[in-house]
């Protein structure tokens, strides 16, 4: 799989583009400014992009009113279409958010039932009583998202309402080559939905890339086989940043540990989860962590765990945004992308995973822990990595069994030597390549 070796990168459309966060219905080809960043995500080391939702929407996305239309606040079919033909062209690949679980009000069948009320054809498509009454006083209670009344969840045990996804996932491969979906909260998603969504993506493009957003729950229950290649690892997602706020390296370790070790009852040992420091629901990894110096750090162990790494546009120069000032602080636009020593950094740590089968496809063993440093151990079967980080604003000499004498750093290229210990620098992070 692909997506197994592969950097990504999360932009957020609506608000990457600077459209306007209510629908205006004025089409506006604002999706070309993504061509404008090709040559960045190159030098990024970006492999592929996700893309939050693109398709027709009132307000944020999430709430669909055509499958088949991109947002008109983005432009046509034929600009995004141009899009995705430029980044392939340019070797990186193309995910969409699949926002299955709910629509928006506005979307057509859900207007035809509020029209029509029991006589439409499509009321069967969400869950409704004619004898009670919404929010919006339509004259029937419908079921929204949690709570979440402008997002009408759909009845994914409805024939119907299931044909009318797979065709338009059929058609956004046939038009735009899209090569995966991201399932919007896919822990509601019905289990025979998703199943019948691979066999699908699967038949249709071999390769195609089903990844689902898992917030709690087992995420065995829906990453296997028969159904998604991988899901969002917010189960290490807090202890990213906390390990480095609480100046606690054991609570990353161990989540690490408890998914990925050694011993035989391991959670997910051998499935590739999608890491992030931040994403476009939670406050930026700048605004979070408390040390400005950790930044460089905590991208280096989101390179260096198992699992593939995703970058939320605009976090790779440290831009800031919290969550407390509601979800349009967190998506921006930006004229155009920065590049700092932060973003070199990030870069070459996006390189060196590219290049690393360890680190990769690799299993996971601790060698070395404290509150402030951490060792572990990425092996394959044809490569073996030490990831040595060091959060203290103090030097640390690692003595340790490294298993060999000598090293290479696959970030910077320089030769390490572990004989009478490994010296780390202050805030520093290394990917020891060992000698065989």
């Amino acid at each position: 799989m692909w997506a197994y070796e592969s950097n990504f990168y999360q932009i957020y459309p609506l608000g990457f583009c600077g459209a306007p966060w209510y629908n205006d219905r004025k089409t506006v080809p604002r999706i070309c400014k993504v061509l404008d960043w090709t040559d960045h995500l190159k030098r990024l080391h970006i492999d592929a992009v996700y893309f939050s939702p693109v398709f027709l929407a009132d307000h944020h996305g999430y709430d669909t009113c055509d499958y088949r239309q991109i947002d008109n606040r983005l432009g046509t079919n034929k600009d995004f279409a141009e899009v995705c033909r430029t980044l392939h062209q340019n070797g990186i690949k193309v995910v969409l958010d699949g926002v299955f679980n709910h629509v928006g009000r506005g979307f057509w069948a859900f207007q035809d039932v509020k029209e029509k009320r029991w006589d439409s054809p499509y009321k069967d498509w969400f869950f409704l009583n004619f004898d009670g009454d919404s929010n919006d006083h339509d004259g029937f209670w419908y079921e929204g998202w949690e709570g979440h009344f402008d997002l009408v969840k759909l009845n994914l045990r409805n024939e119907e309402v299931v044909s009318h996804l797979l065709d338009c996932v059929k058609q956004w491969i046939e038009e735009f080559d899209i090569d995966g979906l991201r399932l919007d909260v896919a822990y509601s998603l019905d289990h025979d939905f998703i199943r019948r969504l691979r066999s699908l993506t699967d038949n249709l493009k071999p390769g195609f890339f089903l990844v689902g957003e898992m917030i709690h729950g087992d995420y065995n229950q829906i990453v296997n086989d028969q159904m998604l290649h991988s899901c969002t690892n917010y189960e290490c997602y807090k202890g990213l940043y906390s390990s480095f706020n609480s100046m606690n390296l054991f609570e990353i370790t161990h989540s690490l540990l408890r998914q990925f070790g050694p011993e035989s009852w391991t959670l997910y040992r051998g499935k590739h989860l999608m890491n992030f420091v931040d994403n476009h629901d939670v406050s930026r990894i700048a605004s979070m962590l408390q040390n400005s110096q950790h930044l460089p750090l905590i991208y280096a162990l989101l390179c260096g765990m198992p699992g593939i790494p995703c970058i939320y546009y605009g976090s790779e120069w440290g831009a800031r945004g919290d969550k407390a000032q509601g979800d349009e602080s967190l998506r921006p636009s930006y004229k155009s992308p920065e590049w700092n020593d932060l973003t070199e950094w990030i870069g070459k740590l996006m390189a060196a995973r590219q290049k690393s089968e360890a680190l990769c496809y690799g299993d996971f063993k601790s060698l070395l822990l404290t509150n402030h440093q951490v060792i572990f151990e990425r092996c394959s079967e044809h490569q073996r990595v030490l990831v040595a980080i060091n959060a203290s604003a103090d030097p640390f000499t690692a003595h340790f069994h490294a298993g060999c004498g000598r090293a290479v750093d696959l970030i910077t290229g320089a030769p390490h030597d572990f004989g009478g210990g490994s010296e780390l620098s202050p805030y520093s992070a290394f990917f020891w390549e060992t000698e065989a």
